[in-house]
């Protein structure tokens, strides 16, 4: 019987090593990253159209960035608070939400809302499910686009 060398042990080594690498690609991806298994869903079906008028958006952002008041988010018991000020709003204002998932295209939520008379409205803890969100509130005031958007950890 052959003695157990140093030579051997580079082997032995290298071997395992190898086995150890090719385990970890296709048996432990699964265990290390377990967020892969989540959808893989694209932001928009169409993308490209929706890239194209894109520039809308900005310009929106930008017209609620020039704003000396911006709407006030809060997150209560009852549910997600938006507070316009006084003057980012009036009667004939079109005032609409996105709580766009990002993970999960199915749990979005939509909704075009009434102000109450403080100029806020609430988007109902029974609406939202826990996780991350991007609120987009989006309004007219005048024929000119406004958008706000904030990050949400819904719990």
């Amino acid at each position: 019987m052959k003695k157990f060398t140093w030579g051997h042990g580079v082997i032995v080594a290298l071997g395992s090593f190898m086995i150890l690498i090719l385990g970890i690609i296709f048996f432990g991806a699964k265990i290390l990253f377990p967020n892969g298994n989540d959808t893989s869903d694209l932001v928009s079906e169409n993308y490209y159209e929706d890239e194209l008028s894109y520039q809308k958006v900005i310009d929106a952002k930008n017209n609620a960035d020039n704003l000396l008041q911006k709407p006030q988010f809060a997150q209560l018991p009852e549910g997600i608070k938006i507070t316009f000020p006084k003057d980012a709003v009036n009667e004939t204002s079109e005032v609409k939400y996105h709580l766009y998932r990002t993970n999960d295209e199915t749990k979005d939520k939509y909704g075009s809302v009434e102000l109450n008379a403080d100029k806020s409205f609430i988007i109902p803890k029974s609406f939202l499910e826990a996780g991350n969100y991007t609120l987009k509130v989006k309004w007219t005031l005048n024929k000119k686009d406004y958008q706000v958007d904030y990050d949400v950890v819904w719990k």
